[in-house]
């Protein structure tokens, strides 16, 4: 049985609510051998008495439970991330069941990321992962439960590396890491802003459409060291426009 695939998946939790919600989510991981539970700017006390009661024998789970300020700094060490949604939205990802892209994620550090109980997550913080990941649901009501919708993707991935399947490959990517991508991101749009490509007030819509072009792409390390230097030589051009060859002349 080869668990050891599982070490490498995180469970990101985006601002929960329910203590009882992270209790029952730490527990069903322990079920299913998933042990890296990060949370993000939680609205309640994660490692309350009412969650330790309900998370059981997954209270070590919760115990390593860490908490960040934000979803990019959850996603540092990854290659790859999904996010799910309980609906189709007006971005490029297209959505996919558990069984389609979760095998993607066995062979790398990766993480699953899963919105607020009450709405769920931006289109911002979606454009942070790779893939979109919809659990298929009665269409009279196809919101989920979180712990409910964490334990459905933690079971189809247990069943991944318990069962033996030829429909998907194992191999591991060699993609550029989330961090490594922010930081393009972040450098991408400081670029823009400077040449006036962008403007400040409709820079963080216009972003997410670069990131869903990029995320699409899987970047390797090499591929993403080319954008760099592409944006370093362009703000070096812009400082020293004296020294720029202009070959008409």
């Amino acid at each position: 049985m080869a668990t050891s695939s599982l070490e490498n998946i995180r469970v990101v939790l985006i601002e929960p609510a329910g203590e009882l919600n992270i209790g029952s989510i730490a527990r069903v991981m322990k079920n299913m051998g998933l042990e890296t539970l990060l949370i993000v700017n939680p609205r309640c006390d994660p490692y309350s008495f009412s969650a330790r009661q309900m998370a059981v024998h997954g209270g070590d789970v919760l115990a390593r439970a860490k908490i960040v300020n934000s979803l990019p700094e959850a996603l540092v060490g990854c290659q790859q991330a999904v996010a799910t949604t309980a609906r189709d939205r007006a971005l490029s990802l297209s959505l996919q069941p558990p069984k389609q892209i979760l095998p993607q994620l066995l062979n790398v550090p990766s993480a699953l990321i899963f919105g607020r109980e009450d709405s769920g997550l931006t289109n911002e913080e979606i454009t942070h992962a790779q893939h979109c990941l919809y659990l298929p649901t009665a269409s009279t009501y196809p919101s989920l439960n979180l712990a409910t919708a964490v334990a459905i993707c933690a079971y189809e991935l247990q069943k991944l590396v318990t069962t033996p399947t030829e429909n998907f490959d194992s191999s591991s990517p060699d993609t550029a890491t989330l961090e490594a991508l922010e930081g393009y991101y972040q450098h991408l749009e400081q670029v823009l802003l400077k040449i006036g490509f962008l403007y400040p007030h409709t820079a963080s819509a216009r972003m997410q459409k670069f990131r869903q072009i990029f995320n699409r792409a899987n970047l390797t390390p090499e591929e993403l060291a080319l954008l760099r230097g592409i944006l370093r030589q362009t703000e070096w051009a812009i400082n020293n426009p004296d020294d720029v060859v202009n070959e008409e002349e």
